[in-house]
């Protein structure tokens, strides 16, 4: 079945950075577009970005643009979001998803 794992998760100060990642199985991550989403303590689920299959084309948030970098490496089935510039507005579960499956989330938290 498919499986999607976060980590990388962590506690940061604002301005720093932080790299997470999604490890795929159960299905063949190369066909697949990848989309990061966060959710924050009470609120909706907001989408973050996502990769085509091939990791040609990203698309981002506004509010997310420009600090954030999704990346894929398909030969490895992972998925990556590198976080830089990081605001207390970051703190959230971040969520991987693609095929018919969703991760579980890893929580980042922007605090000094």
């Amino acid at each position: 079945q498919v499986q999607l794992v976060e980590s990388g998760g962590g506690l940061v100060q604002p301005g720093g950075s932080l790299t997470l990642s999604c490890v795929a199985s159960g299905f063949t991550f190369g066909d697949y577009a990848m989309t990061w989403y966060r959710q924050a303590p009470g609120k909706a689920r907001e989408l973050v970005g996502d990769i085509t299959n091939n990791g040609r084309f990203t698309t981002y948030s506004d509010s997310v643009k420009g600090r954030f970098t999704i990346s894929r490496d398909n030969a490895k089935n992972t998925l990556y979001l590198e976080m830089s510039d990081l605001k207390p507005e970051d703190t959230a579960v971040y969520i991987c998803q693609g095929s018919s499956g969703w991760g579980q989330g890893t929580q980042v938290t922007v605090s000094s």
